[in-house]
């Protein structure tokens, strides 16, 4: 028996496989966030563009050609003229304008004591005054009030020159007083004295033609001290009217603009003062001409015959959006007085014919216009027929009108929400704000209407 030999079968068993939980769970996340990755290079991504407050300004620049009433008062005798006060200063009628002299007036020599110049100089109640002035426009002053340094610097211009006039006139009045051929002449009425003439000074506005803004032959002829004059020729100027006027030659696109309007902003360049004009158009031959009335700040541009200045069109503020966000969309349109309210709540529909009887139905408002009201067409069809709230009288549905709107993304899907169009630009719309039927400083829009649906999910 030692020497049998045994005869032995191995039996392979199966391995019992173990489930690793890791590996599942990493094979789940490795799914979803290829299923993710896949999703958001296949979706339709939408860019947002948030509404904010703006404005457009529609403003076209030209060279108008002032007009006032203008007396240009000439010289009885010759000689040499010197005047009281300096040019633009308001005078009464009487008032001492200047002397004509057989001679010229020669300066005295600088041989006065440092007490007698100091005399000629500011008194220290001018110069806390001027101070006083000046501290207090640095205070204010902004980068966004720069265009007030143009007044500032009239306003101080004229403060000194006043001062410096006062000791001009005492030496004039001396002058007069020791009997040195000496013939004073005064202001022949009230109004603004300058010293300069151009020869436009008896032109009325409508004498007023294209070839003039050519200033071919223009010029301007400067009156100044010690000038020598003869008898008839001009000594000054004297502007006896604040209602003045601007005429503008224009072109057909900004007579078109401007046809319905009666008055209109304008901005003069050499200030960037901003003033209303009265308008008035007329087409003289080829050209259109635009009359702009003015009756305040003529002294400001007395001086100046022709001036640069801007029309001011349109300035429009509102909620700015670009053109490509805009969209238009259909809607039934409602009398006002069918819209009503569901019983004990607040939720506004109208009564709609049904198998059964009358039946309210809810309805989103998308906009109402006076007596109209703009309805979905989704929950609605041509021919339903609508009942007057505590009436019989019906009324059959059918006529649509189309809105403006934008698609409102601030939830996450796209919603029609209606725009008032106040003005454009070449890219941008100002619209209404404070519509409660529309948009809403701060909300976000879709950029391209074209590539949104309304209730599409949207993706960013």
């Amino acid at each position: 028996m030692a020497g049998k030999k045994r005869n032995r079968k191995i039996v392979a068993f199966k391995k019992k496989y173990n489930l690793n939980v890791g590996i599942v769970v990493f094979g789940i996340i490795l799914i979803y966030l290829l299923a993710t990755v896949i999703m958001y290079v296949t979706a339709n991504r939408i860019t947002a563009y948030e509404v904010r407050m703006g404005s457009i300004l529609n403003d076209t620049s030209y060279t108008g050609m002032a007009i006032r009433k203008e007396v240009v008062v000439n010289a009885e005798q010759s000689g040499y003229v010197n005047y009281y006060s300096n040019t633009n200063t308001k005078a009464k009628v009487g008032t001492k304008v200047g002397v004509i002299t057989g001679n010229k007036i020669v300066a005295k020599k600088e041989s006065e004591t440092s007490e007698e110049k100091q005399t000629k100089g500011l008194t220290n109640n001018q110069q806390n005054t001027l101070g006083v002035f000046l501290q207090a426009f640095s205070d204010s002053f902004t980068d966004e009030t720069f265009s007030e340094v143009y007044s500032f610097k009239d306003s101080v211009q004229s403060s000194i020159s006043n001062i410096t006039s006062a000791g001009k006139a005492d030496n004039l009045d001396q002058l007069v007083s020791e009997g040195n051929q000496a013939s004073l002449f005064h202001a022949a009425d009230d109004g603004i004295i300058v010293y300069n003439t151009d020869g436009y000074e008896n032109l009325g506005k409508e004498d007023v033609t294209a070839e003039m803004f050519q200033k071919t032959d223009y010029s301007m002829n400067e009156l100044y001290n010690n000038m020598k004059v003869s008898s008839g020729d001009p000594l000054y100027k004297l502007v006896t009217d604040e209602e003045w006027t601007v005429v503008v030659p224009v072109s057909d696109e900004t007579k078109e603009e401007l046809k319905e309007k009666k008055t209109v902003r304008v901005r003069f360049e050499k200030d960037n003062q901003t003033l209303t004009a009265g308008l008035q158009l007329e087409k003289k031959g080829r050209q259109n001409l635009a009359y702009l009335n003015f009756r305040s700040s003529m002294i400001r541009y007395v001086n100046e015959r022709f001036l640069d200045i801007e029309l001011i069109i349109e300035d429009q503020t509102g909620l700015k959006i670009p053109k490509s966000a805009v969209v238009e969309k259909a809607f039934y349109t409602v009398p006002k007085e069918y819209l009503t309210e569901e019983e004990n709540s607040s939720v506004q529909g109208i009564l709609a014919k049904t198998e059964n009887g009358t039946e309210f139905v809810s309805q989103d408002i998308c906009y109402i216009e006076e007596d109209t009201v703009y309805l979905s067409m989704e929950n609605l069809e041509a021919g339903d027929i609508l009942f007057k709230p505590e009436s019989n009288i019906v009324y059959t549905i059918g006529e649509t009108k189309k809105l403006k709107g934008v698609f409102n993304i601030n939830k996450g899907y796209a919603v029609f929400e209606q725009i008032k169009v106040l003005c454009e630009s070449e890219d941008y719309y100002i619209v209404e704000a404070g519509n409660s039927y529309s948009l809403a400083n701060y909300d976000h829009i879709a950029l391209d209407a074209k590539k949104v649906k309304e209730h599409d999910i949207i993706s960013q």
